[in-house]
């Protein structure tokens, strides 16, 4: 483990709280840092005036470190005639419920690349972290974040990614093993995925980067920390592990499901939103991501999709459609306080020495 990166981040323990958009809240992030361990809010998803108000609602409890996550992929390229076949392939499944696909989709959010308010934004309050997910902002960019004193990550999925990663200036690479759930980190959808598992990818960077590793994929105890110190990183970003707290954004049917356990199964799809992404696997993953689809509107023009097909269900009480997102180990995550967790893995990691 490299201390430097613990001193770097000013926390106590090797712990990333994942920023998880649509899971994670202020308050979870809150829990997390407070208890000495590094919290994230996830904006990705979010307009500049909801990403103030969740960085100020972080401050206003808790002085210590915490992360704020930004979506780095390439601006979606509307194509009516692909998204018209889109929802052409999921109308049946709105039929199933009285109801009608849209008439037609949009772009639900906007790009970092894409989002000059949101970088001066980060410029203004300068968060002591800001991580970037799909990929890498413009230079500028880097570089200006770095010189208002800000840690910067960015997710790789591969050693390409991560070459670039450290050619760019970035400070810490987080390495997402192929078990993480919610979306791939990858630069390029359309590029072949090597898929490596988190260990495998810890091994294959180590020696080949100079930067920090932080292992993202899968990690849910103690022991698994300890695991991936010896695989080369410098500590871990656990997103699973925190859906059950209660502190998350989780809903009823999330939290019910995570109890059943080692029962669970997920799986990967570009079906939901555009973009690979792991959860439990329900008819999103069955039936609206069986073989044979049609080609799937941009990332996230697709999303739209399937938020309307859940609305559509849920208002018939069906969560046949909902999108609960989740890794491989996801059953194993622990339902109680995010800051008594956070003691919990320092223990058993300590355990595990």
């Amino acid at each position: 483990m490299r201390h430097d990166l613990l001193s770097t981040l000013d926390i106590r323990y090797p712990i990333i709280q994942a920023p998880m958009a649509g899971v994670s809240t202020p308050a979870l992030a809150i829990a997390v840092s407070e208890a000495g361990a590094l919290g994230s809010v996830a904006v990705g998803t979010s307009t500049v005036q909801q990403a103030r108000a969740a960085i100020g609602a972080v401050r206003e409890k808790t002085s210590r470190p915490f992360n704020v996550n930004v979506f780095t992929h390439r601006p979606a390229q509307a194509d009516p005639v692909r998204e018209a076949a889109w929802l052409d392939w999921l109308r049946p499944h709105f039929e199933r419920f009285g109801a009608r696909p849209p008439a037609a989709l949009g772009e639900i959010y906007r790009s970092f690349l894409d989002d000059e308010p949101m970088f001066e934004l980060l410029l203004e309050l300068r968060p002591a972290v800001v991580s970037f997910h799909f990929g890498l902002p413009p230079q500028d960019r880097i570089d200006a974040l770095k010189a208002a004193g800000i840690v910067l990550f960015t997710t790789a999925t591969s050693l390409d990614e991560a070459l670039q990663i450290e050619a760019a200036g970035i400070d810490a690479i987080v390495a997402q093993g192929i078990e993480a759930g919610g979306h791939r980190g990858m630069f390029d959808p359309a590029a072949p995925d090597p898929a490596l598992p988190t260990f495998a990818l810890l091994e294959q960077l180590r020696g080949k980067v100079s930067l920090p590793l932080i292992a993202a994929g899968g990690i849910m105890h103690g022991a698994h920390i300890r695991s991936a110190f010896h695989h080369g990183a410098s500590a871990v970003q656990m997103g699973s592990a925190f859906i059950a707290c209660p502190e998350s954004m989780a809903t009823a049917h999330h939290r019910a499901l995570l109890a059943r356990g080692a029962a669970l199964r997920t799986e990967l799809t570009g079906a939901i939103s555009g973009r690979p992404a792991r959860g439990i696997v329900n008819r999103m993953f069955t039936e609206v991501g069986a073989a044979g689809h049609p080609p799937l509107p941009d990332y996230p023009i697709a999303y739209d999709a399937a938020k309307a097909l859940h609305a559509a269900a849920c208002a018939k009480g069906s969560q046949d459609y909902s999108v609960n997102w989740g890794g491989t180990n996801v059953g194993q995550a622990r339902a109680m306080p995010a800051g008594e967790l956070v003691a919990m893995l320092a223990d058993e990691m300590n355990a595990a020495a």
